[in-house]
């Protein structure tokens, strides 16, 4: 481990500076770090728009400044491109071109040589339209690079004391949508607080996939008795049909990652 570490570090130092897309996650966490201890000069940039959930905005805020990293928050307009809001396959392409763009300016006018993302290798397995906007606008991934895999930056991040190490992926809001269901602001919200509600009742991994008038709760198949409780079940069922869900549905086949992705990934 400690030689892909060193590796991406040396990667790192080539590039003498950069600008680096930061969530907050797992992820482009452990790439804030390593590029910290390279030394080069560097600024953490977060993308705020109502796609990304509030409390990612404040952990990426927390840590970049834990890490000692020059941090700003700008934002990010991709509910105005109708390519974006009509939701299709390549959706995330839409989202990440527009927040590309906005990064490469700040780099060329900043003076910082590269734009770099959190990307790893397990990526490259997934449907993954973000990644021919990176491409498209010149972004750097060090991870892929560097050859690291999820496992290897949750490890690694353990081992450097990251809280984030075991933090759950969190991608944006618009993934709850199935493609071709429409994205609007209003239904983003409601997808937020639909999950804020499961995760007052100490769930970690989850989603709520936006259906129209359906909610459909996925959550961990060894969480599943443990959300039939009433006491658990009754008040979120009451908190969804309050936003305004007609119908609130559990998977019984438990939370998956990428599952919406299935559609167009052949899983």
């Amino acid at each position: 481990m400690a030689t892909a570490l060193n590796r991406l570090i040396t990667i790192l130092r080539e590039m003498e500076s950069a600008v680096i897309a930061y969530s907050g996650g797992v992820d482009s966490t452990f790439l804030l770090k390593a590029a910290a201890l390279s030394g080069i000069r560097l600024m953490a940039v977060t993308g705020a728009s109502p796609t990304m959930p509030r409390q990612d905005f404040v952990d990426a805020e927390e840590m970049a400044k834990t890490l000692g990293i020059p941090h700003t928050i700008i934002e990010t307009s991709e509910l105005e491109k109708e390519a974006f809001r009509m939701n299709p396959p390549d959706r995330c392409f839409h989202c990440k071109s527009e927040l590309f763009a906005k990064l490469r300016c700040i780099a060329e006018s900043e003076g910082y040589r590269h734009v770099l993302d959190g990307s790893n290798l397990d990526d490259l397995d997934d449907w993954r339209p973000g990644r021919r906007a990176a491409l498209a606008h010149g972004v750097r991934s060090p991870l892929i690079e560097a050859g690291f895999k999820k496992q290897d930056i949750r490890d690694l991040s353990l081992e450097l004391n990251l809280p984030t190490w075991d933090k759950p992926s969190s991608p944006c809001l618009s993934s709850r949508f199935p493609y071709g269901e429409p994205i609007t602001a209003e239904a983003l919200a409601r997808v937020e607080s639909a999950e804020n509600v499961l995760r007052s009742f100490g769930f970690r991994e989850f989603r709520v996939r936006h259906h129209g008038e359906t909610a459909r709760i996925e959550i961990l198949e060894p969480d599943i008795p443990r959300f039939l409780d009433p006491n658990i079940r009754i008040p979120v069922t009451r908190h969804l049909r309050a936003l305004g869900y007609r119908f609130v549905t559990l998977d019984l086949e438990g939370f998956r990652s990428g599952r919406l992705n299935e559609a167009v990934s052949g899983s």
